[in-house]
């Protein structure tokens, strides 16, 4: 079957296994910040002990998401998203088994505690490959002018993923708190036995053939999209972790109520995401420039209402929407340039990146902007409202104008292996 071309029933097939396998991840993610630190208090942890688990995983999830997006380049796709999704099953489902450990009492704290960071490293450590090899196989069945759309399909799968989650969590919770840890694990170990049975994958790695030099991070071609997927990142990861403690001390809100106008706002976010990703992306047919600008300033507007004194419910849950909607045609945009800017032996490689400056806000934000907070609780948004001002400098880069010309509508994966040379100028 090797170097065939995948039909296109094949592709649809594939690319369904992949948006409900992502989506799952994604449920995943949702679960953990809706269940886990009520489950953690209990068990005597304190809030920095908690946080703690989730950070080192992200770091690995930095670290590792470049190694297995290469890899993928080399053993495959399909082998690179099995890895992912196993690793993330035994990771979802070991932390389970330990909170039941914890709630039964048979270990010491400070062992079990350590157990946990252990098993959550598993996530960080392995089931990053998932995504980076997830959007590299979408690379590699997608026209040029198709890019754009399928990257975005691939970050709403996860996207839907984490809207799905908390009604998922409440509904198993009524059963047993820790219910929906296992069900999720039991999704994505399911999902990877799918993948292994019906996910095609015809087209010999690229990077077989010998000679194919490593993408690295100072590479002129890729620079502008690194420094961009970090500012969508670190922008996003501003908002989202000080939402609660700023609309408590503007608002002046218990903690139920501040869950309440957080979850609306969040939720609005998450939905006006998917729309720019599901509706708008696929219909406009937009240059990657066009969506970065209008993005960036539709997520400008949506931090410069929270700079706005006098904060409110209505108006706190408007800016998270618009900013939801900015990063949604924002991230896929980033995505798809990066995976334009490089050849198609590069795919994987360029996947990995992409999907490790997801997680590096969630690290630059509780050491960096985190202690401005308790400057002034606005000085995070002015921080992040100065990074959207320099994305929208960056846009008038040249390097975006090969990706406004007229594109090639060729199958890239039969492109790839009929005429390997073909896509050298992009």
């Amino acid at each position: 079957m090797t170097g065939q071309v995948t039909t296109q029933k094949e592709r649809i097939r594939g690319m369904g296994l992949l948006f409900v396998c992502l989506m799952t991840l994604g449920m995943g993610h949702s679960l953990f910040f809706a269940i886990f630190p009520p489950l953690a208090r209990d068990l005597g942890l304190t809030e920095v002990q908690a946080s703690a688990i989730f950070t080192l995983s992200a770091v690995l999830w930095v670290l590792m998401s470049p190694f297995w997006g290469r890899r993928s380049d080399v053993w495959g796709r399909k082998s690179v998203i099995l890895l992912g999704l196993v690793g993330f099953g035994v990771s979802t489902g070991g932390l389970a088994f330990l909170l039941v450990i914890g709630q039964q009492g048979w270990l010491p704290l400070m062992t079990l505690y350590v157990l946990m960071i252990l098993i959550r490293s598993i996530f960080g450590l392995f089931g990053s490959g998932a995504p980076s090899a997830a959007q590299a196989y979408i690379a590699d069945r997608t026209t040029r002018e198709e890019r754009t759309s399928g990257v975005a399909a691939i970050g709403a799968a996860f996207g839907m993923g984490t809207i799905i989650g908390p009604g998922f969590a409440a509904a198993l919770a009524a059963v047993h708190l820790l219910a929906p840890f296992f069900a999720v694990a039991v999704f994505a170990l399911c999902g990877a036995v799918a993948i292994a049975l019906f996910l095609p994958e015809r087209q010999k790695p690229a990077t077989s053939r010998k000679g194919t030099p490593r993408l690295k991070l100072t590479d002129k071609r890729i620079r502008l999209f690194l420094f961009l997927g970090v500012a969508v990142s670190t922008v996003g990861a501003a908002v989202m972790q000080v939402a609660a403690f700023f609309v408590m001390d503007t608002m002046q809100l218990s903690g139920q109520e501040t869950a309440q106008v957080v979850g609306v706002g969040m939720m609005g976010m998450a939905m006006a995401t998917l729309f720019a990703q599901l509706v708008i992306i696929p219909r406009s047919n937009a240059s990657v420039r066009a969506l970065l600008v209008i993005g960036i300033l539709i997520t400008m507007l949506g931090i410069a209402l929270l700079l706005i004194p006098f904060m409110n419910s209505g108006l706190f849950t408007v800016s998270l929407t618009l900013q939801g909607l900015g990063s949604g045609l924002m991230r896929p945009a980033v995505a798809a340039g990066g995976s334009l800017a490089v050849e198609p032996e590069e795919q994987g490689s360029i996947a990995g990146l992409n999907s490790s400056t997801a997680a590096v806000g969630f690290i630059f934000v509780p050491l960096v902007l985190m202690p401005l907070y308790l400057y002034s609780p606005t000085a995070p948004f002015w921080v992040a409202f100065i990074i959207t001002g320099l994305m929208l400098l960056t846009t008038r880069s040249k390097q975006l104008d090969v990706m406004e010309t007229p594109i090639d509508t060729e199958s890239v994966e039969e492109d790839a292996m009929t005429r390997p040379d073909r896509h050298k100028n992009f």
